[in-house]
């Protein structure tokens, strides 16, 4: 695949596969904006070529997590941004890096929005001294057009449009792709991001477009979701994120009529294989 955004790779890197498994989506968690009883807030984990990223780390979903991998063999944390249905689970994540039974050589790497460090230890730090969440993460800012190497995957993130720092990304490895919304509204750059890639994991939490006077739009309806996906020429689209004033198979027929290809829904535990 083609760089979508010729932006310059940054972050540690290794020397490529450490395995011969393909790359695939496992979901841990999809709800919004807390937790269900049976679905945690969202989060996913994106493994391939023996590399194994936690792609958002909503509330609830450090638990599923490890039903895959621990804390101490995740190569990376990827955050589309700070609202806590998708990060709140650093804090928890903090405690077993630094209190418990994880054992790591160096700090987890950890690419997430500017200033998430000290949100972290705004919340963490509970006396004079500043929390040392550095010894927990390490931290690289994503920027529009970030681009970082995490062992056999490739992270390219762009800025979407949520009123607030937060980023969309595609994860490459092997010749396939995953394409992630994070929140956002419809936006030109998630569009160019997504371009032929082989799954659109894409938010459809709104049931409508808010009128005029209600705000800003944020999100995407399950129909902008397809519109998405066929601009982009996704080869699959999974609707995630998806409001509590919708019902799952409510939003994968409505995204369906404006996308030709399969649809599905980021149920908790579904895996979907990249290509």
């Amino acid at each position: 695949m083609s760089d979508p955004t010729g932006g310059a790779v940054s972050g540690p890197a290794s020397g490529g596969a450490r395995g011969a498994d393909p790359l695939r989506l496992t979901v841990l968690g999809s709800a919004t904006p807390y937790p269900r009883a049976d679905n945690p807030c969202s989060g996913y984990l994106v493994s391939g070529g023996g590399t194994r990223l936690w792609m958002d780390a909503g509330s609830g979903t450090l638990g599923p997590l490890q039903r895959y991998v621990g804390l101490g063999e995740l190569d990376a944390v990827w955050i589309s941004h700070l609202h806590a249905d998708h990060s709140a689970d650093l804090l928890t994540a903090y405690y077993g890096l630094l209190f418990a039974d994880v054992e790591r050589a160096a700090p987890l790497p950890l690419y997430a929005p500017p200033g998430t460090a000290d949100r972290l230890a705004g919340f963490l730090t509970h006396g004079t001294e500043r929390s040392p969440v550095e010894s927990a993460f390490a931290v690289h800012e994503l920027s529009d057009g970030h681009r970082a190497r995490v062992g056999a995957l490739t992270l390219t993130s762009r800025a979407v449009a949520h009123g607030m720092p937060a980023f969309a990304v595609r994860v490459e490895a092997g010749g396939h792709s995953l394409v992630y919304s994070g929140d956002t509204a419809p936006c030109p750059a998630l569009t160019a991001l997504a371009e032929g890639c082989d799954v659109l994991l894409c938010e459809a939490e709104s049931a409508r477009r808010p009128a005029p006077d209600e705000g800003e739009h944020l999100h995407h309806t399950p129909e902008e979701a397809g519109r998405t996906a066929a601009a982009a020429r996704a080869g699959r689209l999974v609707v995630t994120h998806v409001g509590r004033g919708l019902g799952a198979d409510e939003a994968v027929a409505r995204a369906s009529a404006h996308y030709g290809g399969p649809v599905d829904h980021a149920a908790p535990g579904a895996v979907f294989p990249v290509g």
